[in-house]
């Protein structure tokens, strides 16, 4: 399983009331280039190379929701349907980290959320498909103190 990890200035960004993880328009990209925790936009990230099943930009998350687990539990989850993508034609190019980015906000233009590690680089061979599966945890899950 991959590790989730938040940009710093995404707490801040959720602060500022750039975010609204229920409502806007999330997107998530591929890259083989390990992304820095001071990262704060899409154009900080060097995307793999547009082609073969990856389109520069990347797919839009569905089914987006962000809910408390239970009345009253102070865990709330951040979560949406599963993603993936399919190779065609040829190999996606070789990538390590998803980074999920806002697509919604113009200042900053693409604020960045996180990203998960898969530990080592992975590429899709053509007529495969790598899927990142969400799970019940979902994406981020936060518990008040």
């Amino acid at each position: 399983m991959a590790s989730f990890n938040k940009f710093e200035s995404f707490v801040e960004a959720i602060a500022e009331k750039v975010h609204n993880l229920g409502a806007d328009t999330l997107k998530v990209v591929l890259t083989n280039s390990a992304p820095v925790a001071t990262n704060t936009v899409l154009a900080n990230i060097t995307q793999i190379a547009n082609g073969n099943g990856y389109t520069t930009g990347g797919v839009t998350l569905t089914s987006v929701t962000l809910a408390e687990s239970g009345a009253g539990t102070g865990i709330w989850v951040w979560t949406c349907a599963d993603f993936s993508w399919t190779a065609s034609g040829g190999s996606i190019a070789t990538f390590q980290y998803v980074v999920i980015y806002d697509d919604t906000p113009s200042s900053p233009a693409d604020p960045l959320v996180g990203y998960l590690d898969y530990g080592s680089a992975l590429v899709i061979t053509s007529g495969n498909s790598f899927t990142v599966d969400v799970g019940a945890s979902g994406v981020i899950r936060y518990q008040e103190a």
